[in-house]
C-alpha cells in the first residue's frame, strides 16, 4: 500500500542514494546508473512514494497556480476567455484561480489577497484600479487582458475603435442611416470606451454632427431590453442602436421584436463580439468579430512566459485584429452567414 507520507529523503535512505538522485530518477533528467536507477524505481514502487508538488512549489517560491480576474462570469463572452486561458495553462500545468470581483469596493484589496496564492495574475481591463495595479505587478507578473493597465504593465486586447468605425460607417454610407443610437457604458470599460471613439470618430470623418450620448447601459442582455425600452419610449424610433457588445444587440433585438417592430425594416440593431448565438438569430446579427478565446490564450502565453523566466517580461501591448461581419440585422441581404 503506497504511503503518501513517504519523503524524498526516506527514498532516498532506503535507496542508499542522495535526495538529488532521487530527484533526477523521479523526473528523467540527468545521468544515473542503471543499477541506482533500479533501486531508486524498487523503492518508489514498493512505498506508493509521489512528491509533493506543493512542498517543491513553496520551496522554489511558486504555487504552480495562476489567477484570472473578472467582474462576473455572465454570458458567453466570459466563457470563452475561460477555455482560451486554460488551454495554456493546462499545458504548463498550472491550476487557474478565478476572482470575480463584482465590482465591489473592496475589489482591489480581493485581488491583492489572491496575489499571495498564485504565481502572476491576469486582469479583465478596468475590473480593478491602476493603483491595485501598480501593487500587484510588485508581488507577481500581471497581464491585462482586454484593456490597458498602468505604464510597464503589458496588455493583450482586440482592436476596437477602428472596427467600430468601419462598422458605423457602413451604416451611414451603405445604408444612408442618421441618428443612430449608441448603447453601452464607456466609464471603466477600456473595450466600450475604444468602440464609442470608434462610434464618434466616423461620425467626424464625414463631416456629419456629434451623435448624442450613449444609452449607458451594462453588457448583459437584460441591458440591451432596457436600453430598448428607453429608447422607444422617447416616441421616436431610432433608425440603428449600435451596441458595445453581442449581449446586448441580443437583448436589444429582443426589446424591439416585443414592441411588435421589425428588424432591420423598422430599425437596424449591430453588436460586437460575435459570439456564436449571433449567427443562430432572425435576423442574424451584424457585429465585429473579435478572437476572444486567442486574447485570452495571448494573454496566458505572455504570463506563463515570465512566472516561468521574469528576464522574459516585456511592457508591450499586443492588439489583435477585429473583422466587420455584415448579416441581415443591418438591412443587408441574408446569405450563409459568414
Amino acid at each position: 500500500m503506497g504511503n503518501s507520507r513517504m519523503t524524498a529523503r526516506e527514498i532516498a535512505r532506503l535507496a542508499g542514494v542522495s535526495v538529488a538522485t532521487v530527484s533526477r530518477v523521479w523526473n528523467g533528467v540527468g545521468q544515473v546508473s542503471e543499477e541506482t536507477r533500479r533501486r531508486v524505481l524498487e523503492a518508489i514502487e514498493a512505498h506508493g512514494y509521489r512528491p509533493d508538488h506543493l512542498g517543491k512549489a513553496l520551496a522554489a517560491g511558486r504555487h504552480n497556480a495562476v489567477g484570472l480576474v473578472f467582474p462576473g462570469l455572465s454570458g458567453p463572452y466570459f466563457s470563452e476567455l475561460i477555455q482560451g486561458f486554460e488551454s495554456e495553462a493546462v499545458q504548463s500545468r498550472a491550476s487557474v484561480h478565478i476572482l470575480c470581483t463584482h465590482l465591489r469596493e473592496d475589489s482591489d484589496d480581493q485581488v491583492i489577497e489572491m496575489a499571495r496564492r498564485v504565481d502572476g495574475i491576469t486582469v479583465l481591463g478596468g475590473t480593478i484600479s491602476d493603483d491595485a495595479v501598480r501593487r500587484l505587478a510588485d508581488m507577481v507578473p500581471v497581464v491585462m487582458l482586454a484593456g490597458s493597465g498602468p505604464d510597464q504593465v503589458p496588455a493583450v486586447r482586440a482592436e476596437n475603435t477602428a472596427a467600430m468605425a468601419e462598422l458605423t460607417r457602413h451604416l451611414l454610407v451603405e445604408h444612408g442611416l442618421r441618428n443612430l443610437a449608441f448603447v453601452g457604458n464607456p466609464d471603466g470599460s477600456p473595450d466600450v470606451s475604444e468602440r464609442w471613439a470608434g462610434f464618434r470618430a466616423a461620425h467626424d470623418e464625414l463631416g456629419l454632427p456629434p451623435p448624442a450620448p450613449p444609452i449607458r447601459v451594462g453588457l448583459q442582455q437584460p441591458d440591451g431590453v432596457y436600453a430598448a425600452e428607453r429608447l422607444l419610449e422617447r416616441g421616436t424610433v431610432p433608425p440603428a442602436i449600435v451596441c458595445a457588445n453581442d449581449e446586448t444587440a441580443l437583448g436589444a433585438l429582443v426589446g424591439v421584436l416585443g414592441r411588435g417592430l421589425r428588424v432591420p425594416r423598422d430599425v437596424v440593431i449591430t453588436g460586437f463580439d460575435d459570439v456564436p448565438m449571433s449567427a443562430l438569430v432572425s435576423p442574424p446579427l451584424t457585429t465585429v468579430r473579435q478572437p476572444i478565446r486567442e486574447l485570452a490564450a495571448e494573454a496566458a502565453r505572455r504570463l506563463l512566459t515570465t512566472v516561468a523566466d521574469p528576464a522574459a517580461a516585456s511592457p508591450e501591448h499586443t492588439v489583435l485584429p477585429t473583422t466587420v461581419v455584415i448579416r441581415g440585422s443591418c438591412g443587408c441581404p441574408v446569405g450563409p452567414n459568414p
